[in-house]
């Protein structure tokens, strides 16, 4: 019976709203530091990026919209854990794409790897924003897989990576991720990392170069801001 319950769409809708009404308190009542503070200002008016952070840091990532001017669109899997974030992002004014990469082709064409390349290449022509995370499902963590050096290939957009980081946050250290569930009262810090472009003619070498990029860049941004807000895990 519970089991019953906790597929529901009632119950997913109702967890859904409890998630959303909790992360908005988070960032509510947190002091934001945003580095660079004109990140936003500099690009100027709203155009393709995609932003990418790590796996298990990336509850407070919706909040980095500056405005209802810029679209988004993040990506999420198939999994049934995806189907709440899909909830969650509708709440917060955040589109969809669902798929989500693989370490096999017939793991990619399950988890509709391929599609989800086809619909981010369209957002991206249409002027979206697109979010994903740069490491794959389930490992190994915080290594960059190929998929968003693809993405930036044949799109022409270049990667932002980002981190979003607050002073209190309950670790998950037995998830493969140790992802931070983030917690209020204290600092919300939002680090811009540089923007990587991928050649559309890169080869493999080029394409190894950039994926190391795009992980030692997220790698920089994330301690930069844990850095920032001090804090500690509990």
């Amino acid at each position: 019976m519970l089991k019953k319950l906790v597929r529901s769409e009632r119950f997913r809708v109702f967890a859904a709203t409890a998630v959303t009404w909790w992360f908005r308190f988070v960032r509510r009542s947190c002091r934001t530091v945003v580095e660079p503070a004109d990140f936003f200002e500099t690009l100027g008016e709203p155009r393709p990026l995609i932003v990418t952070t790590w796996h298990g840091e990336h509850f407070m990532l919706p909040f980095i919209k500056p405005n209802d001017r810029w679209p988004v669109k993040a990506m999420i899997s198939r999994s049934r854990d995806g189907e709440m974030n899909v909830l969650v992002c509708e709440k917060l004014g955040i589109g969809t794409i669902r798929a989500s990469a693989g370490k096999t082709g017939e793991e990619v064409r399950r988890r509709g790897g391929v599609a989800g390349f086809v619909a981010a290449l369209r957002e991206l022509r249409e002027g979206t924003v697109v979010v994903l995370t740069a490491d794959l499902p389930k490992g190994p963590a915080k290594v960059t897989g190929e998929g968003i050096i693809q993405i930036a290939r044949h799109s022409g957009v270049p990667i932002v990576p980002v981190a979003t980081v607050t002073s209190y946050r309950k670790r998950f250290t037995r998830s493969w991720d140790r992802a931070a569930f983030n917690l209020p009262f204290g600092r919300f810090a939002v680090v811009f990392g540089e923007p990587i472009e991928v050649p559309t003619d890169a080869d493999a070498e080029v394409l190894e170069t950039k994926r190391k990029a795009v992980e030692d860049e997220l790698n920089r941004v994330t301690a930069r801001a844990y850095e920032i807000v001090g804090g500690r895990d509990v």
